[in-house]
């Protein structure tokens, strides 16, 4: 019953019947671990996993995936360390499935070498396993080396699969290689008897859109042998608002609308299309469309692990417990960029506001809130990592550059969309993301 209502998602009753239990095997652990975490509590399950080793439960290889995959999803670097070290001291058969989570993991909490270290002592590798490294070199923008591995897997025999290519595909989008993206597409079915897929689909209309091909990209999604969705048309908008195409972008979310499947990042995106173009009287149609459909829009949230405890801000948050000590470092931070030159980008606010509101609005966005937590939560010289749900915007991302050059600190930070590897005031992604 347990393993019922957690599969089905229904993880407060699943929690019921566990508390019930006097006599809790293994078994049961893992199932509400892993329901918690396969239905976005990945916190939850990381506490009820430190539950368990307090009642002297021995963790099996299930129990490590599904808290390695908690770790991930949330950025736990420290806590996923910590799994490793218990692994190889506890008896923990760290197995090629095990292996990969930790390899997973390592690579969504932005250290790649960790992840590489973990992949070369896997003694028989699975596709599987080449998979998680090529994805993870492409979420981290090192599309070079990622199409390097995938031309050394298929070199040693192994078979591409489906998530193969919509990593190699990602790793050519994460860099705007646009003629070895078309190559790899068009010869999915030739080369790896692999028939395109949606996802396939949306990772050539992300390449595409992003490099300023619209009409290309448009034609690839009308034409297309497959039924489109919400993610296909969404990043065809996302790529009208990047390059400020309104007559597109509204012909799409139109589209969208009459086939119902719009969601709230539609109207997110179209309202930012119009308030990019200083359309005020667009923004306002948009919002009061999404306020009559009851549509609600996703809040920014940035979290950052320090002393194996995840903490976790929203735009102008002052919740914290040190919220004091957090603002008077974000008040020097100020200082500091502007210092080097740094004038806000007032026009990446979304709202009819006067300069001095769009200035306070950009300061105290979660993931600075994140960055100045971690400057005066962590010793000098530390890297600080940040894990941002939705896209990191440019004046953030012209900040961190600017505080990693004047701290010399090394910044991490995954977005919804990648990593950026902030180094003495440049980003890996090289402004391109």
């Amino acid at each position: 019953m347990i393993t019922c209502y957690a599969k089905c998602g229904m993880v407060r009753e699943a929690r019921v019947l566990f508390d019930g239990l006097q006599d809790k095997d293994v078994i049961c652990w893992n199932v509400m671990i892993d329901g918690y975490v396969q239905f976005g509590s990945p916190n939850e399950g990381l506490s009820l996993f430190k539950q368990m080793l307090r009642a002297k439960v021995k963790p099996n290889e299930a129990t490590m995936v599904a808290v390695l995959s908690a770790c991930a999803q949330i950025g736990a670097l420290e806590s996923g360390r910590w799994l490793h070290w218990y692994a190889e001291n506890h008896g923990i058969d760290i197995n090629v499935r095990v292996a990969t989570s930790f390899i997973d993991m390592y690579c969504k909490c932005g250290s790649l070498e960790e992840a590489r270290l973990v992949f070369e002592r896997i003694t028989h590798k699975d596709v599987v396993a080449w998979n998680s490294m090529i994805v993870g070199y492409a979420m981290h923008g090192l599309s070079d080396v990622a199409l390097q591995l995938f031309d050394e897997m298929c070199r040693l025999g192994y078979k591409p699969t489906d998530i193969t290519l919509i990593g190699v595909l990602n790793a050519c989008g994460h860099s705007g290689l646009v003629r070895e993206g078309r190559e790899i597409f068009s010869s999915m079915a030739r080369t790896y008897g692999i028939e395109p897929k949606v996802e396939h689909y949306g990772c050539m209309v992300n390449l595409l859109g992003r490099a300023g091909y619209l009409e290309e990209a448009y034609d690839l999604v009308k034409n297309m042998e497959v039924e489109q969705d919400a993610v296909l048309w969404g990043a065809l908008l996302g790529a009208c608002k990047i390059h400020g195409n309104v007559a597109l972008g509204e012909e799409i979310a139109g589209l969208m609308m009459r086939q119902n499947l719009e969601n709230s990042g539609t109207y997110v995106l179209l309202s930012n299309l119009y308030a990019k173009a200083n359309n005020w009287e667009g923004v306002a149609k948009v919002r009061t469309m999404m306020r009559d459909g009851g549509v609600e829009k996703e809040h920014g949230c940035s979290s950052i692990e320090v002393n194996n405890r995840v903490h976790e801000f929203v735009a102008g948050d002052s919740w914290h417990p040190r919220s004091k000590d957090i603002h008077m470092m974000l008040e020097e931070m100020n200082a500091w960029v502007k210092a080097q030159g740094y004038t806000p980008r007032t026009d990446t606010v979304l709202h009819d506001l006067g300069e001095e509101e769009k200035e306070k609005s950009l300061g105290v966005h979660s993931e600075k809130l994140a960055m100045a937590f971690g400057l005066i939560s962590t010793e000098p010289g530390a890297t600080i990592r940040i894990v941002k749900n939705l896209r990191v915007c440019s004046d953030c991302h012209d900040v961190m550059k600017l505080v990693s050059k004047i701290t010399r600190r090394t910044i991490v930070m995954r977005d919804r969309n990648r990593f950026h590897h902030f180094e003495n005031g440049s980003c890996s992604c090289g402004d391109y993301w």
